[in-house]
């Protein structure tokens, strides 16, 4: 079994297709957008009711409030309606500002207007231009 290093959890991991795109998308949050490796989690487990959930990727603020979201599934599984439910799902326990739908291939971001409704992006803000939306 192939594994590849995880920075968020300090360990090994198995190389699947969905980790494949979880760990290329720290390198981009880190790498592009300027997210400090410190203020980014991975697998991090959740409650919804009594139903737990594991978010993918947590992007938090610099006082440890969730900041964005980041649901990451493999390159064969479509981006739709369903995965868009369960990330607002994560988002009603998170009361997060930022979402990212992710397959590797296609990405969504969306963004909490003034209203607190999510409105699609088309532009990814560097983190800095997060902390202040």
């Amino acid at each position: 079994m192939q594994t590849v290093w995880d920075p968020l959890r300090k360990k090994e991991v198995a190389l699947t297709p969905e980790e494949k795109v979880r760990q290329s998308f720290i390198v981009f949050l880190r790498d592009s957008l300027g997210v400090p490796t410190s203020l980014m989690n991975s697998e991090v487990a959740l409650k919804y009711g009594q139903k737990p959930f594991r978010a993918d990727i947590l992007v938090f603020d610099r006082k440890g409030k969730p900041l964005m979201l980041v649901e990451c599934k493999r390159p064969d599984v479509l981006i739709d309606e369903q995965v868009l439910r369960q990330a607002l799902n994560y988002h009603a326990v998170l009361n997060i500002s930022f979402l990212v739908l992710t397959n590797g291939k296609t990405t969504y971001l969306y963004g909490r207007n003034k209203g607190g409704e999510f409105e699609s992006l088309s532009s990814f803000p560097k983190y800095e231009e997060m902390l202040c939306r």
